[in-house]
Order: C-alpha cells, then sequence, then structure tokens
C-alpha cells in the first residue's frame, strides 16, 4: 500500500528567498555581519561565502537580518554578552570568538567585563569552557596592552 503523500511544510526555496529579499531581510544582515566582521558591506557576501559556501552563507544572512539583530530592546553590548556566552558555552575559540570579542570591546565590555563573564560563565558551563574563553580575552588583552 503506498503511504500517502506528506505535504510540503515549507514554501519553495525561490519564493522564501524572494520574500526574505523583498522585506530588506538580507541586507540587514549584510550591514550586521559587516560590523561584526569590520569590513565593507559589498565584501561581505563574497568573503562570508568563501568561508562556508554560498547556501549556508545566504541563510546566516538571512537569519542576521531578522529582529533579533536590531530589536531595540537589545543593545549592542547586550548581544554581545549574549553571544560570547553562547560562543564560550559550545567551546567556540578561534577567530570566531576573537571576532565577537573585538565586538564586544566596542560595545564597551573592557577587560575587567570580560574577565567577569568569564568567571560567572565558569560555574554554569564548567570551568574547561570557560577557561578556553578566558584564554582568549586574556591573549586578547595582551596584544592590545603591549
Amino acid at each position: 500500500m503506498d503511504r500517502p503523500r506528506r505535504p510540503r511544510l515549507l514554501p519553495r526555496r525561490r519564493a522564501m528567498t524572494d520574500r526574505m529579499e523583498a522585506d530588506g531581510r538580507r541586507e540587514r544582515g549584510i550591514a550586521a555581519y559587516a560590523r561584526i566582521f569590520g569590513m565593507p558591506e559589498g565584501e561581505v557576501s563574497a568573503a562570508f561565502a568563501a568561508r562556508v559556501g554560498a547556501a549556508f552563507a545566504e541563510e546566516a544572512l538571512h537569519a542576521a537580518g531578522g529582529a533579533a539583530w536590531s530589536h531595540p530592546a537589545l543593545t549592542g553590548r547586550d548581544r554581545s554578552v549574549a553571544i560570547i556566552t553562547a560562543l564560550a558555552a559550545q567551546g567556540v575559540s578561534g577567530d570566531r570568538l576573537r571576532t565577537h570579542l573585538r565586538l564586544g570591546r566596542e560595545h564597551g565590555l573592557d577587560d575587567d567585563a570580560l574577565t567577569a563573564l568569564m568567571a560567572l560563565l565558569a560555574g554554569y558551563i564548567g570551568y574547561p569552557r570557560a577557561s578556553l574563553a578566558m584564554e582568549t580575552v586574556h591573549t586578547i588583552a595582551e596584544q592590545e596592552n603591549s
């Protein structure tokens, strides 16, 4: 016996892309990533696609253009604390963490605030992950203070 076909739950990819571009979401995502990576908006799409592939880059641009990145209830500093916390909790280090730590510093998170954040996180995400993030905080502080 043939199984009934499931209805499509998501609109076709092309229609979804058209709708997202029509509401400016992609452009807002490009602007958000330009701020994060400190690069001209015109270079964001190609740079991101080179790093993670075109399809994933498009998804990321659309996600970054959503309300979460522009909602007035959150300041840049609030977003930085949330993102740094999420990255540290997942054990992310390297360029991704450094990029967001740099952005956090631009949003007012100084060495004392970042150190306090890592100390707080240690009790919630565990010392191994918090200490990995703290090593990056410490390295950045040493580079900027030397």
